[in-house]
């Protein structure tokens, strides 16, 4: 599909990425960005329509499908992370719920309400926001590697789910991407504006997965020869 006159969802769109995929998509001409926000009050680009949205929230999710029923394309971005002491520190349990709260359950939520839709209109494209960690674990953010991983076999039910109407599923991973989740992290970080042109870029182009950045790409051909990286350091030693 074309992004130009498409009708587009982001959810998470108030900053970071979420805001990168709004302001392109309305550069490439998107004929309307509706921009889902937990404070609506914080969208501030000039040409969006800011839509109040918790994904973890079902009234929101279902007022939100019931003011866009005009939506092409569905854009899963809102997520969160949390650093944590590991996987055997007594917390780890707690962190992993809620995390899957955001990055595995708010995206079924969203995939749900929206799916029909997209359906209605012709089918139209979702995409998912995962991760190089879809793939390996991390020893920093442990149950966000979970999350992503759990939300990367989400994405591939949904595209078996959804082929009958012909909906284009797309999963976007990336290793760390510069915005305010990794102002922390001493890496190296991708651009927001490049992983979001490769991303659209791969929806028009009929893609069904994409990896923005030679880190992604190495694990992913590494998975597909069946070696098991451990984690994102092991992509730095081997470039």
């Amino acid at each position: 599909m074309k992004i130009k006159d498409a009708i587009v969802f982001v959810t998470g769109a108030n900053r970071g990425l979420g805001l990168e995929f709004a302001k392109q998509a309305l550069d490439r001409g998107a004929k309307k960005v509706y921009a889902g926000s937990r404070d609506p009050s914080k969208v501030t680009l000039p040409g969006v329509i800011p839509v109040k949205l918790d994904v973890n929230n079902p009234e929101d999710v279902a007022a939100a499908a019931l003011l866009a029923g005009d939506v092409t394309l569905l854009i899963n971005n809102a997520g969160i992370a949390r650093v944590t002491q590991g996987l055997t520190h007594a917390g780890s349990a707690e962190t992993l719920r809620e995390t899957l709260e955001t990055n595995l359950f708010g995206v079924l939520a969203m995939s749900q309400a929206f799916a029909g839709t997209l359906g209605r209109n012709g089918g139209g494209a979702l995409l998912n926001v995962l991760s190089i960690v879809s793939w390996i674990s991390s020893s920093v953010l442990p149950e966000y590697a979970i999350t992503k991983s759990a939300a990367w076999s989400l994405t591939n039910g949904l595209r078996q789910a959804l082929r009958e109407q012909q909906t284009q599923v797309v999963g976007l991973h990336a290793g760390y991407i510069d915005t305010d989740l990794t102002r922390d992290f001493d890496a190296q970080k991708s651009a927001p504006s490049d992983v979001v042109r490769q991303a659209f870029e791969a929806i028009e182009a009929g893609e069904e997965e994409v990896s923005v950045d030679e880190g992604t790409r190495q694990v992913r051909q590494a998975l597909s020869q069946g070696i098991y990286l451990l984690d994102p350091g092991a992509v730095r030693a081997q470039s």
